[in-house]
């Protein structure tokens, strides 16, 4: 069994709103909610395995007050009275917060030492654990192409931009306005193709030895499993992957906070879990995932729903 979470979003300010101004966001309370997560995971019976958080741990907002390392101190401090590892997604906010640089000197790095054989090139953030016989999960960036947390000087800023420019003519890139493709604004991002590749051959791998894949990235990549707005840039081609092999069971997300799920038509389970940020006082927003040979089972908190996942 293990632990999902996602867009904890905290930081030490006043409630506010979402950029629409509709949806209430409890910057404070997020915290607590997430010790409360905490609490109900270090308790279960047998012990997690292992956490999912599938990123905006940290809300942008600290960066204006100069609040970011000390905001991601205390999530990371809650975090860290879990005796078992936590993997982190890294979403725009961490980027808003942290360059990609500075990203892999902190806690959020939870690549394994040591394990950069087979990795993709680069600074790319991905990786894949085996934390059973027959089961891996793979941590994919859902940044690796984007204009966020990369130096503008860098060749990855300015392939992203060039792309993004591309795709979005609006004045702001984060607006989706007559957009046909409306996942291309700046607070998302994208695969690159060495990531795909790479990607590729780990499920070749999987096939091979008859394991169970789960997929986790911040951003979604099934449009049945969240709005168009929310996708991964090239959500296509990482669909695309995972749909040339047998092995992957579940892909999970964050980033769309009102959540989403879809059974895809090649067998494949897409959870986008709702986001702790926009959940109201009296709730919350977790889940533990129970893993059986022939299914997984979502015991979810607050309003994260139940959810039986055949394969």
């Amino acid at each position: 069994s293990f632990g999902v979470i996602a867009d904890i979003q905290y930081a030490d300010a006043e409630d506010g709103y979402d950029f629409g101004g509709f949806r209430r966001r409890d910057y404070r309370q997020s915290l607590e909610r997430l010790r409360d997560a905490v609490e109900a995971w270090a308790a279960e019976r047998p012990p997690l395995a292992f956490v999912l958080q599938l990123g905006d741990s940290v809300d942008g907002l600290n960066a204006r007050s100069g609040e970011a390392e000390g905001a991601l101190e205390q999530v990371l401090a809650a975090l860290g009275r879990l005796p078992v590892p936590v993997h982190h997604a890294w979403g725009n906010h961490e980027f808003y917060n942290f360059s990609r640089a500075r990203l892999a000197h902190t806690g959020l790095n939870s690549r394994p030492a040591g394990a950069m054989a087979g990795l993709p090139a680069g600074d790319c953030q991905a990786y894949h654990f085996s934390p059973a016989a027959r089961f891996r999960v793979v941590v994919l960036d859902a940044y690796d192409l984007s204009v966020l947390g990369r130096e503008p000087d860098s060749p990855r800023y300015r392939e992203s931009l060039r792309l993004l420019r591309e795709k979005n003519p609006n004045e702001n890139l984060n607006s989706p306005a007559g957009l046909d493709e409306p996942q291309f604004v700046e607070f998302n991002g994208g695969f690159s193709q060495a990531q795909l590749d790479w990607f590729d051959e780990v499920l070749k791998f999987s096939d091979e030895n008859q394991e169970k894949v789960v997929v986790m990235g911040h951003l979604p990549i099934h449009p049945d499993a969240s709005d168009r707005v929310c996708l991964a840039w090239n959500y296509e081609d990482a669909l695309s992957v995972i749909h040339s092999h047998q092995c992957v069971v579940c892909f999970l997300a964050g980033h769309l906070h009102d959540g989403g799920y879809c059974l895809d038509s090649h067998g494949v389970h897409h959870l986008t879990l709702e986001g702790v940020i926009e959940t109201p006082p009296e709730s919350n927003a977790f889940g533990t995932i129970y893993v059986y040979e022939d299914k997984m089972i979502l015991k979810g908190r607050g309003r994260i729903s139940d959810r039986v996942m055949h394969f």
